[in-house]
């Protein structure tokens, strides 16, 4: 699942792949729903974190 995707995403990414925009996107982040860190000011979201996310939402894990 994401495999043509790096290990770190963007928010921008992010967005791609979940198919949301970027306000539900950072509301996301900002509530640890999806594990992710800030490294400075941008987000550092890794590709496995939104795998566990869909599959935890998505109640196959």
């Amino acid at each position: 699942m994401f495999e043509h995707y790096g290990d770190i995403v963007t928010v921008e990414e992010l967005c791609e792949m979940l198919s949301i925009g970027k306000n539900a996107a950072y509301a996301l982040l900002a509530s640890g729903e999806l594990k992710a860190f800030r490294h400075n000011r941008v987000w550092k979201i890794p590709r496995q974190g939104v795998v566990n996310y869909v599959l935890s939402k998505s109640k196959l894990a």
